[in-house]
């Protein structure tokens, strides 16, 4: 079988990570998750994976993905009929763990990437590809025209933007979209600056590594009419995800969650309401 090249810019390149995690997690007889078609994908690219493949990274990132999939599902729980915006969708397959026939599907990322997942996606009645950066704003129109209510998920994208960046395209989405829900994550300094060491991010040119600090993910609220409603860290994970982490990690979690806290805390998963409405 002639496998499917990959051309990607540097940040667009580290969408390979969680794909990874989740074919990894998926052959696994306890795997945080299932999710087969990113194994096929996996098998289908010419690209060597291998730098990646004893990293624990892995495991977070997989969890991190099953952790939004609660919010979006309590999204979904109370909007069924509602708008989901995957910015930076790269390669993820949340339609296909989440769809519930009834809402509005947006898929989001730059042209490149675009072009590798239509090797394996196709547009559908409730599913549109759209080919732009978060910076642009003539994607908010089709979006907008669903009429909402939207759930917004920024998983592991606008912390690659530069500070203002990624100021800039909140702000545009808290302008634009009254009622949203925003789901976003954010790094704190330190590790911003530790990616050199990182097991996952090492392997990744420079140009690859995200930028954006947040320290406080309570300093965006003063961007716009946004409250953060939620933020958690990794160690917040549910009971039932928890279930299937590594055994290290879950006695930790439970009986000395101070010797993680501190190398965790600076990574958090947070949701934002804009505005008042919601």
């Amino acid at each position: 079988m002639t496998k499917i090249s990959v051309d990607l810019g540097p940040v667009q390149e580290t969408l390979l990570i969680p794909l990874l995690g989740r074919a990894v997690e998926t052959q696994k007889e306890t795997g945080l998750i299932h999710d087969v078609k990113a194994v096929n994908i996996v098998e289908s690219l010419d690209y060597d994976f291998s730098k990646w493949e004893k990293s624990k990274s892995l495991k977070g990132a997989t969890l991190r993905t099953r952790m939004f999939d609660e919010d979006v599902q309590r999204f979904l729980d109370r909007h069924p009929t509602g708008t989901i915006v995957e910015i930076g969708c790269g390669l993820n397959t949340r339609f296909e763990r989440l769809d519930n026939a009834q809402a509005q599907w947006f898929d989001l990322d730059l042209p490149d990437t675009l072009f590798l997942r239509r090797q394996f996606f196709q547009d559908e009645p409730r599913r549109t590809m759209l080919e732009a950066s978060v910076l642009e704003t003539d994607w908010m129109e089709t979006v907008a025209a669903t009429g909402g209510p939207w759930c917004f998920i920024s998983e592991a994208v606008i912390i690659y933007l530069e500070a203002s960046q990624a100021r800039q395209a909140i702000v545009k989405i808290a302008n634009r979209f009254p009622g949203a829900w925003l789901l976003m994550d954010t790094t704190a300094k330190a590790m911003v600056n530790g990616q050199s060491t990182h097991d996952a991010m090492r392997y990744m040119s420079q140009d690859s590594w995200f930028r954006w600090a947040c320290d406080d993910p309570h300093e965006i609220e003063h961007w716009a009419a946004l409250q953060l409603a939620q933020s958690r860290t990794l160690l917040d994970a549910s009971p039932d995800l928890m279930k299937h982490a590594p055994w290290q990690f879950r006695f930790l979690a439970r009986w000395a969650p101070w010797l993680m806290r501190r190398s965790l805390e600076g990574y958090r998963l947070n949701q934002f309401l804009i505005g008042s409405t919601v």
